[in-house]
């Protein structure tokens, strides 16, 4: 018999099904998809993911080498686009697999080239329109795309840049594109481009182009950097946890490290089996940060600890150990988002996904 979970992190991957889905309804037929899947697909488990998205994308994204290997060894032979440069000892790798590298300059490229054996390597050459994390501004660019098109070895098959302010910024975004649209005909009048992110296809997918690639991260797990467009996405993770003490404590008693908390009456505390060791953030602590519980909202009393937190189970009526709470997703009528999480915890819900640690076991279905 199998021990049970004390922390898990449920994943449906039906909803995958219907946010992949609602995202292709966003962009005009024969636009091509990359499923973002970096960082163990944002805590929702790297295998399993590719696994579900291969058949029905035509790239599978990720940041690294290391990320690649770790798909093909899990059998999957989709394309597979490396979003990052690579370092040195990495690109010989990365070429032997066939990956689709992403490069800035024409050195990168010909480090590909003098790897490349058999075919032209494909490669994604990248631009910077306003990111400032890779590739070069403008004319640098142009220059850098003129030497690297001689390169025989190498073949561009997609014009790259990024969006910094797609979920913030609409003006900004709007004159971004448009400037990448004409320097992408620059360069090269036939190539794919690829700009648009999940808040790019949410907001501006009708700007792609039959043959453009799309890279969509976090809608396709369910949560929208717009707020206003989360009712057209349904997430796929419910990170849950299980009571494993209640007591009644006393007015005038501390909670947790710092004794940031004391309380003022009488109080049903529960103790629940998760804390930052599991990537339940501290800076949670005296935020307001609520769990559920029997479909209620009980509130987190005094700092997260490692291992375990405490919430106020005062207006439950009978809390026993062994009961199910959910720190992210539903129970009953209501709803926890990791947006809402990440709004507390002073972050974004990218990093309250990917702090999910190896702790927690997850369970698809």
């Amino acid at each position: 018999m199998n021990p049970p979970y004390r922390c898990w992190a449920e994943i449906d991957l039906q909803a995958l099904d219907h946010n992949l889905g609602e995202l292709k309804k966003r962009v005009p037929a024969g636009v091509e998809f990359a499923a973002v899947i970096k960082a163990d697909a944002y805590g929702h488990g790297l295998q399993s993911i590719a696994t579900a998205l291969a058949p029905k994308v035509e790239f599978l994204a990720v940041a690294n080498l290391a990320e690649g290997l770790e798909i093909r060894k899990a059998g999957v032979q989709t394309q597979i686009i490396i979003l990052g440069p690579a370092a040195p000892e990495e690109q010989p790798f990365i070429a032997q697999e066939g990956f689709i590298p992403t490069v800035s300059t024409a050195e990168e490229a010909r480090a590909y080239a003098n790897c490349a054996a058999g075919q032209p390597l494909p490669i994604h050459f990248v631009i910077d329109t306003g990111m400032g994390r890779i590739g070069l501004w403008n004319s640098e660019a142009a220059v850098e795309f003129r030497k690297l098109a001689r390169l025989t070895q190498i073949r561009v098959t997609a014009i790259s840049s990024h969006l910094p302010v797609a979920d913030e910024d609409l003006g900004y975004t709007a004159e971004q594109l448009e400037r990448f649209k004409n320097e992408a005909r620059q360069l090269s009048g036939t190539t794919p481009v690829t700009i648009l992110n999940s808040a790019g296809v949410l907001r501006f997918g009708n700007v792609a182009q039959p043959g453009d690639i799309v890279r969509t991260g976090l809608a396709l797990y369910g949560i929208s950097p717009l707020p206003d467009l989360q009712p057209w996405l349904r997430p796929l993770l419910a990170l849950k946890t299980r009571v494993v003490l209640v007591r009644n404590l006393a007015a005038g008693r501390s909670i947790s490290y710092g004794r940031t908390f004391i309380t003022d009456q009488e109080t049903k505390v529960a103790t629940l089996a998760v804390g930052y060791g599991d990537g339940y953030q501290r800076h949670l602590s005296g935020a307001g940060t609520e769990v559920l519980i029997q479909g209620r909202r009980c509130p987190l009393l005094g700092r997260v600890t490692m291992d375990q937190i405490m919430v106020d189970v005062s207006d439950l009526p009978e809390v026993t150990a062994g009961e199910e709470a959910v720190l992210i997703g539903k129970q009953g009528n209501e709803e926890i988002l990791a947006s809402e999480l990440a709004r507390k915890a002073g972050t974004i819900a990218w990093e309250i996904f990917t702090g999910i640690t190896k702790r927690v076991v997850r369970v698809y279905r």
